[in-house]
């Protein structure tokens, strides 16, 4: 019977199973699936050996006869999930050598995802002593008798994969439930790190082979739609297509980096698809940071032709004149759409009746080069690969439960790697729907259009969250369920702000370019106020002990996402002497949990009198502590040299009725020491900022 089932899985589904021999460890021992079908016990116990018994609930066996038929039989081990003695029977039997079968999640998973654990996996594990199995269904969520929204095929691939044996850590100093709290958290982060390196073992190798291979699951969705556009996958590749035949006859065939000038509209993620299909390299350009600086990009990253829009160019009023000088060849899009005849679309779209197979390109090479914000310094020149973009896009669909019915609101720049890869790259790659807005400056119009859109899921910064918050009304976001916020701090008073009047939590995340960005994310699941969340998986971190800093350190990140390294020499032979670890130049500390409280940036600490001092703390503490003067008042803080103390602090407002008495009397009404008041305030009319909302501070010191 077993022969025969194995057969009809690999004629169906085409079912493999993955290290088999670790099941035939003596007991005791857990075998841990993440639950995913009704047929799961079919997957995962048609390569078991027969002593092998499945936990069942005794009370879902009433159901019907079939239920009692599959969950009590001499396969099973069927318990009162209400009995507090339910517990006791598995440890005894784990006790006395026997191996079994549990659905820690307790449930159907109704994400597609992994779902809760119930502790009462952690207690078995500190009361027994029994080692762990556990198993990564993949693809199983696609099955008609699968429970959660996800598209379902007749006869999708289903594999399982089973992990290494694994002996959970000895809490015997603690208290049981202790104990079994930490036994489930270790656990759950083994099974989202089994997930994470099954499909990175197992799953396409470049982004472009991963958003063919999703839209070969659903050619007809709707992935992209911007404010005159919507286009299916079908449409996508058949848009690449015909640039790309575009492009073999602009491009010079030596030509490896090409500059990407474009707005969220869907021809931007077109036109990365056509070139990463001709095996050449975007480098997209930040078109909010003036000519001087985008030309000094575009000569470090060696480009000679520019990819933009007319009308875009016009509508932005960018004066591209001194790229022009500087030799920079400028190729337009509505130039390029002249080009394409009726005869060349139906020969692509007769092509693309069946979807092809992506061009083999090494997972290691250059998939984009970004810059950096330059908030503080020069931009620097980022090239991530195919492994770094979708390591960090496996990374939080590790995390979170992202199903193909979400809709992404991406109002974020696609320069920024934030709205690239998380906004753009990762629904693309998941399978659901991305609405592009041109930008996150709209305060009137963006809650709006979250409202009329359906939006499940957004991105912002504390800045642009503070702008919608002023003009939303309090049902626009409704339908949201993930609201990231990341590429500045997010404050207290924003986050009160959306839950009290929105009724939505603010998920504060952290990253950098250099990291295609996560590096750390709160979620639903496992969500900390205060911090910035715990480590993505796949990912180490160190704290380096800074002199001055009593709490904390600096942090350096290695991993998959890690970038390959920069363009600019100096910079990457710091990084590559590393090692592969990134410096990240943020001083953080990490609590018990591991999540991370980031303290502020090194190069925005202050030394007074011989403390380390940080800048961007003051600022939290200001910030909404006047409002009074509205939500449109700001404060930034900078530091200057100070003949007594070495440096000393400067508030800088755009409300010139602000005062002195007002600015220390915030500051230390939050607890901080006197060494955080500003010694002096400063009036701008305006605080500049960057593309991504940030204050730039680097601008803002030249201002004073």
């Amino acid at each position: 019977m077993l022969n025969l089932l194995r057969l009809l899985l690999r004629l169906f589904l085409r079912y493999e199973a993955f290290n088999v021999a670790v099941t035939k460890t003596p007991g005791p021992v857990l075998l841990l699936p993440n639950h995913l079908s009704w047929i799961d016990w079919l997957i995962v116990g048609v390569v078991l050996d027969t002593d092998w018994r499945f936990v069942t609930s005794s009370a879902t066996a009433q159901t019907s006869w079939v239920h009692r038929f599959i969950m009590v039989n001499r396969r099973t081990f069927p318990i009162d999930p209400l009995s507090p003695y339910a517990a006791k029977h598995m440890a005894e039997y784990l006790q006395k050598g026997g191996r079994l079968v549990l659905f820690p999640e307790g449930r159907l998973s109704r994400t597609g995802t992994l779902m809760k654990l119930f502790d009462g996996t952690g207690f078995l594990l500190h009361k027994t002593n029994a080692k762990v199995i556990t198993a990564y269904q993949r693809g199983a969520h696609r099955l008609p008798c699968s429970p959660n929204k996800d598209d379902k095929k007749w006869f999708p691939k289903v594999t399982v994969h089973f992990s290494d044996l694994l002996t959970p850590p000895k809490l015997d100093h603690l208290s049981t439930a202790q104990a079994r709290t930490q036994l489930t958290n270790w656990l759950r982060d083994r099974m989202i790190e089994q997930q994470f390196q099954t499909e990175m073992a197992f799953g396409p190798r470049t982004v472009p082979d991963a958003i063919i291979e999703t839209a070969r699951l659903r050619p007809k969705h709707q992935v992209l739609e911007d404010v005159t556009s919507k286009l299916t996958y079908r449409k996508l590749l058949l848009g690449a297509a015909l640039l790309a035949e575009q492009w073999q006859q602009l491009l010079p065939l030596e030509t490896t980096r090409v500059g990407v000038l474009l707005p969220n509209v869907n021809a931007t993620p077109v036109t990365l698809l056509s070139l990463w299909s001709l095996g050449k390299v975007p480098a997209l350009l930040n078109y909010s940071t003036g000519p001087a600086i985008m030309l000094a990009c575009a000569q470090l990253a060696g480009l000679k032709q520019i990819i933009t829009s007319r009308a875009f160019v016009e509508r932005a009023k960018l004066k591209l004149e001194p790229l022009t000088e500087a030799g920079l060849e400028f190729i337009y899009l509505e130039d390029v759409r002249k080009r394409v005849r009726l005869l060349r679309k139906l020969a692509a779209l007769f092509r693309l009746v069946r979807l092809p197979q992506s061009p083999f390109w090494d997972p290691q090479a250059t998939a984009v080069i970004l810059f950096t914000s330059g908030s503080e310094g020069v931009p620097k020149g980022v090239e991530l690969s195919h492994t770094n973009i979708l390591a960090n896009i496996r990374q939080m669909l590790a995390v979170c439960d992202l199903q193909d019915t979400d809709r992404v609101f991406n109002a974020l720049p696609l320069f920024h790697s934030f709205g690239l890869t998380v906004g753009t790259l990762l629904a693309m790659v998941r399978g659901f729907s991305v609405f592009l807005y041109p930008s996150p400056l709209h305060y009137r119009l963006v809650p709006t259009a979250i409202y009329l859109q359906n939006a499940t899921i957004m991105l912002a910064t504390n800045t642009f969250l503070n702008g919608y918050a002023r003009r939303a009304h309090p049902y626009d976001f409704r339908s949201m369920r993930y609201l990231f916020a990341a590429a500045e701090k997010l404050q207290e008073a924003t986050a009160k702000t959306w839950a009290q009047r929105f009724g939505v939590r603010v998920l504060e995340g952290y990253g950098a370019t250099e990291c295609s960005p996560c590096v750390s994310v709160n979620t639903p699941l496992l969500p900390k106020y205060g911090s910035a969340g715990r480590i993505v998986p796949g990912m180490e971190y160190k704290l380096e002990a800074v002199e001055g800093v009593a709490e904390g350190g600096r942090l350096f990140v290695r991993g998959p996402n890690v970038m390959k390294g920069y363009l600019n020499v100096d910079a990457n032979a710091k990084f590559l002497a590393l090692g592969g670890w990134y410096d990240t130049g943020d001083i953080v500390t990490v609590d018990g949990d591991g999540f991370v409280f980031i303290q502020g940036r090194l190069k925005r600490f202050a030394k007074i009198s011989g403390e380390m001092v940080s800048l961007g703390a003051v600022e939290d503490a200001l910030a909404g502590a006047f409002p009074h003067y509205g939500l449109r008042c700001q404060v930034a803080i900078i530091a200057q040299p100070d003949e007594d103390k070495g440096e000393k602090l400067i508030a800088v407002s755009n409300e010139a009725r602000l005062t002195l008495d007002e600015i220390r009397a915030a500051v230390r009404a939050k607890g901080l020491p006197n060494l955080c008041v500003p010694r002096e305030v400063k009036f701008v009319r305006e605080i500049p900022k960057l593309g991504t909302g940030k204050v730039n501070h680097r601008e803002l010191a030249k201002l004073l």
